[in-house]
Parts: C-alpha cells; sequence; structure tokens
C-alpha cells in the first residue's frame, strides 16, 4: 500500500472527527485535529488514522451543540454578544462555514482575528492553536482544500465560543512595533527555556505558554501587517499571566538539561502518543527552522520524559 500524502491523511482524520464534539470530560480540549496535522505535517501521514482512533477510543467526547440561532456578522451587538458563549459555539461554526464560502480565507482571517485576539487566552489558548493548525492545513492542501476550510470554521469557531479575556493585561510598546515574526520567535524560546528548568507539578498546563504564541507565529505572516505586532504584544501577555495562573517562577540561572536533536524529540514524543507531547515536539521542531536555540529541544525533552511517566 502506498504510503499516505499529508492531504490524504488529513481528509481522511478531518473527515473521522466531523462529528466529534469539541471537549470531553470536564471542558477539556478535544486535541485530535490539532495533534493529528502536527504529525502529517512532520511527515507521519501514515500513522494519522492508528493514532485518531486510538485517541477516540481513549477519550469520551461530549455530543456537538445543536446550532440555536444564525450570528449576524454585520451586527456588531449580535455576534458579540455571542463572545464566549459556548453553547453558540455551533453557530459559530456556522458563521465561519458561510464566510469562508463567500471569501478568501485570508481576508476572513483579516476580519475576524483581531475581534477574537483579546480572547486568546480562554480553554488555554487552544482556540488559536486550533485555528492555526488549520491555516497551516488549508495553505497545504492547495486548491482542493475544502475539508480544511471546514477545519479553519470550526477552530475560529471554538476561539469565538470560548473566548475569555481572563485578566489579561496588554502592556502597549512605545511606538508601532518591530518584526513580529522575530519577537515571536523570541517569546516560544523564552517560554521554553521557562518550562524546561521550572519543577511543575504537573507537566502539561505550561506547555501552552510555549505553544498560544508558536500558533500565533504559524499565522502572523498571513496577517495585514498592522495586526501582526498586537498579536505578538497579546501572545506575550497571555504567556506571562499564565506563569501567575499556575504559580510558576522562571529559574533564569538554571542550567538547561541535556536534549538530542529536535526529529529524534519528534520521533519519541509520537512514540509515546500523548498530543501535548506531539504539538510541543512540532513547535520545538518548526522553531529550529525560524530561529535555532537549544531551549527548544530543552523544552520538548522535559515534556516528553515527564509526559511520558504519565503512561507507564
Amino acid at each position: 500500500m502506498a504510503a499516505l500524502t499529508y492531504t490524504d491523511a488529513m481528509n481522511e482524520a478531518l473527515e473521522r472527527l466531523r462529528s466529534v464534539g469539541y471537549e470531553h470530560g470536564r471542558s477539556f480540549v478535544n486535541h485530535a485535529p490539532m495533534a493529528a496535522e502536527a504529525l502529517a505535517h512532520m511527515g507521519y501521514a501514515d500513522e494519522v488514522p492508528g493514532w485518531v482512533e486510538g485517541h477516540l477510543r481513549s477519550h469520551a467526547f461530549h455530543d456537538v451543540p445543536e446550532r440555536r440561532w444564525a450570528i449576524d456578522p454585520a451586527d456588531e451587538g449580535d455576534w458579540r454578544q455571542a463572545l464566549g458563549d459556548f453553547g453558540r459555539v455551533a453557530d459559530w461554526a456556522d458563521l465561519f462555514e458561510r464566510e469562508l464560502a463567500e471569501a478568501a480565507w485570508t481576508d476572513v482571517l483579516a476580519r475576524w482575528w483581531p475581534r477574537l485576539l483579546p480572547g486568546m487566552s480562554g480553554v488555554l489558548t487552544h482556540g488559536v492553536i486550533r485555528t492555526a493548525h488549520a491555516v497551516r492545513a488549508v495553505q497545504t492542501a492547495g486548491a482542493d482544500h475544502g475539508p480544511q476550510l471546514v477545519e479553519l470554521a470550526h477552530g475560529l469557531g471554538y476561539w469565538a465560543a470560548r473566548h475569555s479575556t481572563g485578566g489579561i493585561t496588554v502592556a502597549q510598546d512605545d511606538g508601532e512595533g518591530g518584526d513580529a515574526a522575530r519577537a515571536l520567535d523570541d517569546l516560544v524560546a523564552e517560554f521554553s527555556g521557562i518550562y524546561a528548568t521550572l519543577s511543575l507539578r504537573h507537566p502539561i498546563p505550561l506547555i501552552h505558554s510555549v505553544t498560544g504564541p508558536a500558533a500565533v507565529r504559524l499565522v502572523v505572516e498571513h496577517l495585514p501587517p498592522e495586526q501582526r505586532w498586537p498579536s505578538y504584544l497579546v501572545a506575550r501577555a497571555v504567556s506571562r499571566t499564565m506563569l501567575d495562573w499556575f504559580h510558576a517562577t522562571p529559574r533564569p540561572a538554571a542550567p538547561l538539561p541535556d536534549a538530542p536533536d529536535v526529529a529524534e524529540l519528534f520521533a519519541e514524543a509520537a512514540q509515546i502518543g500523548d498530543e501535548h507531547a506531539i504539538k510541543l515536539a512540532e513547535v520545538a521542531v518548526r522553531h529550529e527552522g525560524y530561529a535555532p536555540d537549544p531551549r527548544h529541544a530543552a523544552a520538548a525533552r522535559v515534556a516528553n520524559q515527564a509526559i511520558g511517566r504519565l503512561y507507564r
């Protein structure tokens, strides 16, 4: 049997996941679309079907809420009232499916990104993370990207429905800002180093201080220039606030743990099979391509070791 392509694997995964709810348990996030995309992107397309099936067997996902009533994107009062209302998640996904059918995805993204950005912290940034993986899926699929556009609609819809400012205070830098992509690279490396050198009660929550800004980095170059620096400022504020949420104090003088090559770390994460390990290791590989830094591998190494112990 021929090896699956990225698009084959993603089409199959998205079709399988279409009727699966957004969450399980006590509002725990459905990571399957994101982790499947990370595996396929990293050349593990053949592993995607089995991983998805295993993930679905091991989690009891909630049903998708039914649509209630259409959200009017032209009525600011109407859509703002629906922000952060998870009971309207199906209405939000329906809105974005309609918008993406009528306009270029980049135009839809540019219109809604600044509206959703202040609520980036909701459910530990998973709205923006799911959106970012969907953006890459749309890009990679090329012209035949129907299933990927539906997933983008669901990513944006989930972000809107779990929108929460979370007490985040965004510090406004002087001037008009700089190179947002480079600043996000620095932010991802900084928080990778913080994560790698902390003694954490649980290895998973603070991972999102790395994967959150990495998701913004994945999207930022598709945004209008005027939206890029504000996106960095919000991502920075969210990651910094997570340190307070999880009572984590950075240890800047602590040495980084030894770590192998990031490709080896991703293989290790895929073997563990945990969605958080997979996503963080993919970020480490991606950011080594953007701006090499030993903190990327160190964070993935620590996560693999700590999360791997949870499966023993």
